[in-house]
């Protein structure tokens, strides 16, 4: 059986990373928990990505204030993420969305990139049809999904692409760029040795090439 719905507004918000890692995804996570405690609320991360959606159990875990203590000095992203052939079926989004309901979960908030965000449109959009499915497969009954009609969700662009419309720079641009400017400090000096002129190519997708 899923937790009973907290009082009033109060809600359990899961977290999770997904895709490509990014300089301050750690830092995302870290002020999701602790704002969500802040505020009353009740925190889940989501371990490993889609990936820890869809298979739930230990990798869906409530998170408290100081297990993100030493969050913002790290790199990478310290819940994980993996790619996740299973979420991009329906099948797979099924078990994400059962997985929720019996966590209790009914806000998610995404740090990841174009696929991840889109993926999390497409698991929006079929909110409604999944939970039904569900209820029709008697895998849950209709009281258990009922606080759950409404699925919010947060997108949070995690990307050293920085190529996300109408956002003037992406969790992990700046990181990227000091990067890209240092490694060209460094063979500006070999190619002005050599008196050659050197082409470099930067990740960046449609943006910085």
């Amino acid at each position: 059986m899923p937790p009973p719905p907290l009082p009033g507004k109060k809600r359990r918000i899961g977290v999770m990373t997904s895709g490509g890692d990014a300089p301050g995804m750690n830092g995302a996570v870290r002020a999701v928990v602790r704002m969500s405690i802040a505020k009353g609320c009740e925190a889940y991360g989501i371990y490993e990505g889609y990936e820890g959606l869809v298979q739930g159990g230990h990798l869906i875990r409530q998170m408290q204030w100081e297990d993100v203590r030493g969050y913002l000095s790290e790199g990478g992203t310290l819940i994980g993420t993996a790619r996740c052939k299973a979420f991009m079926e329906r099948p797979g989004r099924l078990k994400a969305a059962r997985n929720m309901v019996m966590a209790g979960i009914d806000a998610l908030v995404i740090c990841g990139g174009d696929g991840s965000l889109t993926g999390a449109d497409t698991f929006r959009k079929e909110w409604p049809g999944l939970l039904k499915e569900l209820v029709d497969n008697k895998e849950l009954n209709s009281d258990q999904v009922a606080p759950f009609k409404h699925l919010n969700i947060v997108g949070l662009v995690g990307s050293i692409d920085n190529d996300m419309s109408s956002t003037d720079a992406t969790i992990g641009c700046y990181s990227s760029l000091g990067r890209i400017c240092e490694a060209v400090d460094y063979i500006d000096a070999t190619a002005f040795s050599h008196q050659r002129a050197f082409v470099i190519e930067v990740m960046g997708r449609h943006c910085g090439e």
